[in-house]
């Protein structure tokens, strides 16, 4: 835990989602609200087909969901979405004349009914 998942519209040529990874991996690292580094699991898809809104003009957007176990404060939680709206906005040159619109949504998953286990052959 935690799973962090980042889409991105395919019209966003300078974004390099390989990069974008660590550098979203190394910021929760950075956080210290996880045990170990190897805990984080992350992924991102680029997104082909795509509507914003209805205007014709070009819109983009890149949209990071991170999954938490539940219990941790609304205060942790905000600075766990900026934070990681921080590195967003700091991933890529943005292109010209696309609207581009960042998010970040942190998700609690009940911790109850959650279950893992590691594999180690």
């Amino acid at each position: 835990m935690p799973h962090l998942h980042m889409e991105y519209t395919n019209n966003l040529p300078d974004l390099n989602a390989d990069v974008a990874l660590i550098r979203l991996n190394n910021t929760l690292v950075a956080s210290g609200q996880f045990a170990a580094e190897y805990d984080i699991k992350s992924r991102a898809v680029k997104v082909e087909t795509f509507k914003v809104g209805t205007a014709l003009g070009e819109r983009a957007f890149v949209h990071v969901k991170l999954a938490l176990l539940s219990g941790r404060s609304a205060e942790i939680k905000k600075q766990l979405s900026e934070s990681l709206l921080a590195v967003v906005r700091d991933l890529c040159e943005w292109p010209t004349g696309v609207e581009v619109q960042l998010a970040v949504e942190i998700l609690d998953i009940d911790r109850d009914s959650y279950a893992k286990v590691a594999i180690n052959n």
